[in-house]
């Protein structure tokens, strides 16, 4: 049986608006120290990041202490929006998806989901994954069994605990929820 830690980024400069790739404003760095603190006595484990910067920075403190080398994984970053949409209307887009099921956003999205899901399935060692708010909730809707892009309102550095068991992922542990600003 395989552990994973699903880790949601800190907060970031910027919305999604505004920078299609930012890292980590001071709050940010500080809640990626904190969840260093928080998972240091598990490891070192295995540590895979989406490649945007605000979840390479969040898990640089972790890797650092453990001397682990973080493996940069496209398949676990952030929900791209439709093609063509401009930045500045993104946020709209993504508010409305967020109130829907992956199967209204059509088999492009889905497709999305279950390359997240395949991937953490391929964990072959306990590991901690940064990764993003829809990304970590498309596994634990497959977990659980449930089709909205939003299960939980993942907190920034809300850490989920999930398990790899007889092919399937189970939730042993939601993240921290919180109101959270989609800027």
């Amino acid at each position: 049986m395989t552990r994973l830690y699903l880790v949601r980024h800190g907060r970031a400069t910027g919305g999604w608006d505004v920078d299609p790739d930012p890292g980590l404003d001071p709050v940010g760095q500080q809640q990626a120290l904190d969840v260093a603190d928080r998972l240091f006595p598990l490891g070192p484990l295995a540590v895979l990041s989406s490649p945007m910067l605000r979840c390479r920075e969040t898990s640089a403190p972790l890797a650092g202490r453990w001397g682990a080398q973080v493996t940069i994984e496209p398949a676990v970053t952030e929900i791209p929006s439709p093609d063509g949409y401009p930045l500045q209307e993104r946020v709209e887009w993504l508010r409305n998806a967020m109130a829907g099921e992956w199967a209204a956003l059509g088999p492009f999205y889905t497709g999305f989901r279950d390359a997240i899901v395949e991937r953490l399935l391929c964990c072959p060692v306990d590991t901690v994954v940064f990764s993003h708010y829809i990304a970590i909730n498309a596994a634990i809707g497959v977990a659980v069994g449930d089709d909205r892009l939003v299960v939980r309102a993942l907190d920034n550095c809300s850490v989920t605990i999930l398990e790899v068991e007889s092919g399937r992922l189970r939730l042993v542990e939601g993240g921290h929820e919180a109101d959270t600003l989609i800027r």
